[in-house]
């Protein structure tokens, strides 16, 4: 399997420029269905001083006539202040085109130096480039 992706300049800068007023820029990038199941791609940025040394996200998967079809973990790992970071994520025995939408219900784990772990939720920014909705 391969993953290619080509990051433009003036996505970074927009990207660089929510994580600064937000604190921490999670954007579903792409989805793919694989072999296994739906590959979601996720781009992560963060302006927390120190950045982040582990965040993990408790998700739920709603389909597309709006009822809940996942509740899992993701666990992002560590986020530098400044560098974006991809995460990829496959959802065994699930059809990407059946994800209407993405909930961050909640943190379960945010690990961050000299900082409020709660900033990992009130400091959050989300976004899709995709058809499927994310929300927090």
């Amino acid at each position: 399997m391969r993953l290619a992706c080509v990051l433009g300049s003036a996505w970074l800068l927009a990207s660089a420029a929510t994580a600064q007023q937000n604190g921490l820029f999670i954007e579903l990038n792409t989805h793919e269905q694989a072999d296994s199941g739906c590959q979601l791609t996720f781009v992560a940025n963060t302006s927390i001083a120190g950045g982040v040394e582990k965040v993990v996200f408790e998700t739920v998967l709603f389909n597309t006539d709006g009822g809940v079809d996942l509740l899992t973990l993701f666990d992002f790992g560590a986020i530098p202040a400044g560098s974006p970071r991809v995460r990829q994520f496959i959802l065994p025995n699930t059809q990407c085109v059946e994800i209407g939408k993405i909930l961050i219900n909640g943190v379960q784990t945010c690990s961050v130096a000299d900082q409020n772990p709660g900033i990992c939720s009130t400091g959050l920014s989300l976004s899709s480039r995709t058809n499927v909705e994310m929300q927090g």
